[in-house]
């Protein structure tokens, strides 16, 4: 059942790298310089957990980015329910640099850290649960999906983004217990997400066969 006019997703994109590149970029203003210079190497060094806050923040947003592109890259059509929901998240997006704001202070401070881990990871869950109502919308009957993508592409997709889910709860879940582990959780999920999906790998292949017989 079509929601809307369906509209090229093309200007969805652009928009939607305009608020990324804003939030990743205001997360490295909630770095303050330490007053103190007489010692200022001892302040530096005690920053750390805005260093560390920035960089995994940074690293995770981009990563939202780059699957951002991917899922859109199979999209075809972008009906009222896929801007509706991708308003909503470049909503949580924005939301980000706050969170990691709150995540530092916590740990510079050694205060609420627990309610700072759950309120970090319980943001970049909503975005993995997010991801995952667009691509079921648009994949549902493949209505909006483009030609380019089959069926074990899609699976594909779906299996990455699900796992998200998984993965960013149980880190927000053990942050909630012990906060170092629920980070360190979430970290690791890093380097895994940057991984080529298995549809890409595919496409790849077919791309490349496709240029060797012509």
């Amino acid at each position: 059942m079509p929601f809307g006019e369906e509209r090229d997703p093309a200007r969805v994109v652009a928009f939607s790298d305009a608020v990324i590149a804003i939030a990743i970029t205001l997360l490295v203003l909630e770095i303050r310089p330490p007053h103190d210079t007489r010692h200022l190497l001892h302040g530096l060094a005690m920053l750390w957990p805005s260093y560390l806050a920035y960089a995994v923040t940074f690293m995770l947003i981009g990563q939202v980015w780059a699957n951002h592109h991917i899922m859109f890259d199979h999209i075809r059509h972008a009906d009222r329910v896929v801007l509706f929901f991708n308003t909503v998240l470049l909503m949580d997006i924005a939301f980000l640099p706050f969170a990691a704001s709150v995540l530092a202070e916590a740990f510079r401070d050694g205060h609420g850290q627990r309610t700072a881990v759950i309120l970090h990871g319980v943001a970049f869950e909503l975005a993995a649960v997010l991801f995952n109502v667009i691509w079921w919308h648009a994949r549902h009957d493949r209505r909006l999906l483009a030609t380019t993508i089959d069926a074990a592409g899609v699976t594909a997709i779906s299996r990455r983004f699900q796992l998200a889910l998984v993965w960013l709860g149980t880190g927000t879940l053990l942050g909630a217990l012990l906060p170092v582990l629920g980070v360190a959780v979430i970290s690791a999920f890093i380097p895994y997400y940057w991984l080529p999906i298995a549809g890409e790998l595919a496409k790849a292949r077919r791309r490349r066969d496709h240029r060797d017989q012509t």
